[in-house]
């Protein structure tokens, strides 16, 4: 690596963190506001399509008396930041690729939760005994799974040598070591 391509990578390092630090205020806000309408909407269109549906707010009543809110957990912003966090944290990417990859990501994901709730709400209205160890499942096992399996596609996808955090920090590291060689 070249001085000067080391020197913008390590720029780019305090751009980067700052803009994770910024998209986690306020409780991840921007992710909900984003993924909240984005899951909901698809989600009702589909109830829709299997039963009589209505949609109020975060609410989707089905056949009139069965209602299934949406919270936060089941937008699941937090899994959108830590892939956010991966996608922010691996160097030496260009910025046209790095925005193809958050939003891979992202879609894979907005996708993914969707099919989600959709079976958990087949499996609801199947009055299946089992609904709430499914729906325990489908969230931490699944939940986890999906982001995983997202980074490695795009680490496959996008063909990602780095390490997300290690490898700014393996930077920092040789950067403070060539300051002190050319101190000498």
């Amino acid at each position: 690596m070249t001085l000067k391509k080391q020197s913008s990578g390590i720029l780019s390092i305090p751009i980067r963190y700052i803009i994770l630090i910024l998209a986690a205020l306020f409780d991840l806000w921007i992710f909900y506001e984003i993924f909240t309408p984005l899951t909901i909407y698809p989600v009702y269109f589909v109830s829709k399509l299997l039963s009589d549906a209505s949609i109020l707010e975060n609410i989707i009543l089905i056949n009139g008396s069965i209602s299934i809110e949406l919270i936060k957990a089941c937008i699941a912003g937090s899994a959108y930041y830590l892939l956010f966090i991966l996608n922010m944290t691996v160097p030496s990417i260009k910025i046209g690729k790095r925005i193809k990859m958050i939003a891979f990501s992202f879609a894979s994901l907005l996708i993914l939760n969707i099919i989600r709730i959709i079976v958990l709400i087949v499996i609801y209205l199947s009055k299946n005994p089992s609904f709430e160890i499914i729906h325990e499942i489908f969230w931490y096992v699944f939940g986890t799974l999906f982001v995983v399996g997202i980074w490695f596609a795009e680490v496959k996808i996008f063909k990602i040598k780095e390490i997300p955090v290690y490898s700014d920090i393996k930077l920092l590291l040789k950067e403070i070591n060539n300051k002190k060689h050319r101190k000498r």
